[in-house]
């Protein structure tokens, strides 16, 4: 059994439903993982944003908007009248019940089922689409059997046992419709694997049910070898390995969700990026097989400051750079990359939110300088220490580029640079002209 995803832009509209369904519909036994139709949870978002400043006419308006969106792709996407009828009632029975929060406080867990509403709209509609045209379809709720933990972490044992379930009551379908991104917590209630989860549903669905693959289709075809939004003549990167995909959607390569990689590698199921405007292209393979002594891709990540600590006293000084991590751990900030010195460190975030307080308390230790506005060069491939060369090859590609930090050896697949925005078309243009070209 092959597990797929297919995005908010896969099914974005009624003819991209038509063309999916022409896709999954082989004769092979799958699950399918479906995202909520393009532009919806942005809807629901906004709609929620209204109702938690109380301005209930302005949230009713923007899901009445939403609604009419929703019985447009219905006239387009069934032909039947009684699947037709079917569809409004469907559509209207979710809206009636959006609309319901409306008349009364509205909180957090409010939100959360009202968010899940875009994945359960796109599941109902396409799954009533293919029984329509004759297909051997069921749907997997994913409510019964997606859960996260206390910590909001995936609970990979009771997602294994319900799935397993769920399909026993629905045996020997061909095609199983369920949703992404949406899960119960631990307490039982509506919660979500975050955005961008559909990617990270999938995974984990398919090492629950240990599938020969899992395809996550998107509008692109395969993860390319640089930012074609910033470079000409990008290409697809064929194979790609686990760690070195892992680390172009850390840093940056939008087509993959960074979490989506995990359950995937723990389990060795090989995870295929396929493009649902090319189907036939090849897209890329990502598996514990990559290519050896290869540099692959690039990728960039934007939003980055850079924070620089100097103290005389970081000198031979035991437990001078856990404090600095405690500070960072204190406001739940991550750190992207770390440089270290006789008489300072260097660490960069991409989370800016608690910076002054950060800095606030990083100045007990030393004289703490702030870079703003960084972008984050990621250089991925297949690059020991023993491959001599490769190093110096990407470090020359950026001889006429301004770089503030360098990081290279806390992995073998990957070496970032840290460089001013207005820098960034300008590096990965050299980059690509020196590694690819």
């Amino acid at each position: 059994m092959k597990v797929l995803k297919f995005g908010g832009t896969s099914v974005g509209s009624a003819a991209r439903m038509k063309e999916v369904a022409k896709l999954i519909c082989d004769g092979e036994q799958k699950i399918v993982v479906l995202s909520a139709m393009s532009g919806t949870t942005n809807s629901l978002v906004e709609f929620s944003d209204y109702l938690y400043k109380n301005n209930i006419t302005g949230g009713i308006e923007r899901i009445n908007v939403l609604e009419q969106k929703y019985y447009d792709v219905i006239e387009e996407l069934y032909t039947i009248p009684a699947y037709n009828f079917e569809a409004k009632t469907i559509i209207k029975s979710h809206f009636d019940y959006l609309r319901s929060f409306s008349k009364a406080v509205f909180t957090l867990f409010d939100e959360k089922a009202v968010l899940a509403e875009g994945e359960l709209l796109s599941t109902a509609l396409f799954h009533l689409y293919l029984q329509e045209i004759g297909e051997d379809s069921a749907l997997l709720p994913a409510l019964e059997f997606m859960r996260i933990d206390k910590n909001s972490e995936p609970d990979t044992n009771y997602i294994a046992e319900n799935i397993a379930k769920q399909l026993a009551l629905i045996p020997d379908k061909k095609i199983y419709i369920t949703q992404g991104f949406i899960s119960r917590n631990f307490y039982g209630e509506i919660d979500n694997l975050q955005r961008g989860g559909s990617d990270y549903t999938a995974s984990l669905i398919g090492a629950a049910v240990v599938a020969d693959e899992i395809q996550i289709w998107t509008d692109i075809d395969g993860m390319h070898n640089n930012d074609p939004r910033f470079v000409e003549g990008t290409k697809p990167v064929p194979v790609l390995h686990f760690e070195e995909a892992a680390e172009l959607a850390y840093f940056g390569a939008k087509i993959l969700h960074p979490t989506c990689i995990l359950p995937a590698k723990l389990a060795n199921i090989s995870v295929r990026l396929l493009n649902t405007m090319e189907p036939s292209a090849p897209g890329t393979l990502i598996t514990t097989k990559g290519k050896n002594g290869k540099i692959e891709a690039v990728a960039a990540k934007d939003g980055i400051t850079a924070i620089k600590i100097k103290s005389g006293r970081m000198l031979l000084a035991h437990g001078f750079l856990r404090k600095v991590f405690e500070i960072f751990e204190s406001y739940q900030t991550p750190i992207d990359m770390i440089t270290t010195s006789e008489v300072g460190v260097s660490v960069s975030i991409d989370n800016a939110k608690r910076l002054d307080e950060i800095v606030n308390d990083l100045k007990k230790f030393g004289t703490v300088l702030v870079d703003k506005d960084m972008v984050i060069v990621c250089v991925v491939g297949d690059m020991p220490y023993e491959n001599v060369g490769l190093q110096a090859q990407v470090v020359n590609a950026l001889s006429e580029i301004p770089v503030r930090m360098i990081s290279y050896g806390g992995s073998n697949y990957n070496i970032s640079f840290l460089i001013k925005s207005e820098d960034k078309k300008r590096a990965l243009n050299a980059l690509s002209q020196a590694l690819f070209n």
